[in-house]
């Protein structure tokens, strides 16, 4: 079977690549920057109002995940769907750029981009699942990370000419309601045009897919919770990954506590500090994914390190030179962490068809998801004990020596965290057994 998926390696590595990089062209517009916050501040719209667009992501990609498994099952070539859910997505950035050049009231301007903004999020929440598991369906398993080494890249790519795009409008045009209806017209192409593109990759049935049912939804999803809550080497696997939860945290709020504690220029945050990110995930992308250096495991705990030494600085020496320094490191993190989550999730399944585990995760993390950011963003001083705290728990989890390489798994980079169960019980029992995992970026 793997050699079935590795005589269309080239190819489907140029399709998700082509995807990637026109999808990475859209990124910086409706999720990666300061543009949507800007364009609705111009408008007049209320903090409140504001802060609701990341809210409404959390949700869409956070709950409605539930629906990808249960409508893909039946699906035993994936490649239609994703094409499907891809170009919801593009439709709704679309559509609020048609609506945009119509409507000049900006109280209907800002009611018009929370419903498109929804389904936006919503499309994203069902297609993730099934995006993650078609890429590790159309990769085998000893190629998986190279393949979507090259697939990062293009993407990075594509969100540096789109930060470059985006300084020049709005240098020019600012947030005038026609100028920014066009950026959003042309996301929404590009978007609509990388989904065509998963036409150019090449996707193998396997004999071992499940056979179709017609369960109902709620018997689907209750069965499928079921299997993960006992599939207790993947609930350690999630606990262990829910670091990345601080980074996202980390990126919310450490450009603004830059600019307003430590004398850093708001253009220099906005500009130099996306440039060190980018370059980190760059970085990841041809060391660890192109040329596959380190086994799984091994990206696995140094991106642990990274995270420690970046939250190091940022607790005990923030100083402006170090900002820089964290923004690399930032991007790095995240790389990794992007990296190896689809083919982890798929060793510790170990099923054919794992899109009901990319869909359950983020449903069982929402606390930490939402959780996070408004302990860090409301209570400074418990925001340094409780990393502090986060440090040492890490620092432990990812060094312990009884961390050992699970027989059960084939290949030498799988991972097992069973040495930690003492600990993991009693985070369960403190935390009502919640575990964790992904967003797309």
């Amino acid at each position: 079977m793997d050699s079935r998926k590795d005589s269309h390696y080239a190819r489907n590595v140029f399709g998700v690549s082509v995807v990637e990089f026109f999808w990475g062209l859209g990124f910086p517009i409706v999720l990666e920057s300061t543009f949507l916050q800007l364009f609705l501040k111009s408008l007049g719209a209320s903090s409140l109002v504001i802060g609701s667009v990341p809210f409404l992501f959390i949700v869409g990609i956070s709950c409605f995940p539930l629906f990808a498994s249960y409508c893909s099952r039946n699906y035993r070539y994936k490649r239609p769907l994703v094409i499907l859910l891809h170009l919801a997505a593009a439709v709704s950035v679309f559509g609020f750029g048609i609506v945009l050049l119509a409507v000049r009231d900006a109280s209907h301007i800002i009611l018009f981009f929370l419903i498109f903004y929804a389904l936006f999020s919503i499309s994203l929440g069902i297609g993730i699942p099934v995006w993650l598991n078609y890429l590790v369906r159309i990769f085998s398993e000893t190629r998986t990370v190279p393949a979507l080494g090259y697939m990062m890249l293009f993407q990075n790519i594509g969100k540096i000419i789109s930060s470059i795009f985006i300084l020049k409008v709005v240098e020019k045009y600012a947030f005038s309601p026609s100028s920014s209806a066009y950026v959003f017209i042309v996301t929404g192409l590009v978007f609509g045009v990388g989904s065509i593109s998963f036409l150019l990759t090449r996707e193998v049935a396997d004999p071992n897919d499940p056979e179709p049912d017609n369960v109902s939804f709620f018997r689907h999803v209750s069965g499928a919770l079921n299997e993960i809550l006992a599939n207790r080497r993947f609930l350690l696997f999630l606990t262990a990954d829910l670091d990345f939860y601080m980074i996202l945290t980390v990126f919310s709020f450490y450009a603004n506590y830059a600019t307003s504690f430590y004398g850093v220029a708001p253009a220099i945050a906005a500009g130099f500090f996306v440039a060190c990110i980018y370059a980190g995930s760059i970085t990841v992308n041809i060391l660890l994914g192109t040329m596959n250096l380190l086994t799984l495991k091994q990206k696995f705990i140094l991106s642990k390190f990274v995270t420690l030494t970046l939250l190091t600085l940022l607790v005990l020496f923030p100083t402006p030179a170090t900002f820089f320094v964290i923004s690399y490191m930032l991007g790095f993190a995240r790389a990794i962490r992007n990296m190896v989550y689809p083919p982890s999730v798929k060793k510790f399944a170990a099923k054919i068809d794992v899109t009901p585990y990319y869909s359950m995760a983020p449903v069982l993390t929402l606390p930490f998801a939402a959780g996070y950011p408004l302990l860090f963003g409301k209570m400074p001083i418990f925001r340094r004990i409780l990393t502090g705290c986060c440090l040492v728990f890490r620092c432990w989890l990812s060094y312990s020596p009884s961390i050992s390489v699970s027989k059960s798994i084939s290949t030498t980079d799988a991972m097992d965290f069973t040495g930690q169960s003492d600990v993991l019980s009693g985070l369960q029992s403190g935390k009502g057994g919640q575990v964790e995992d992904i967003v797309r970026i």
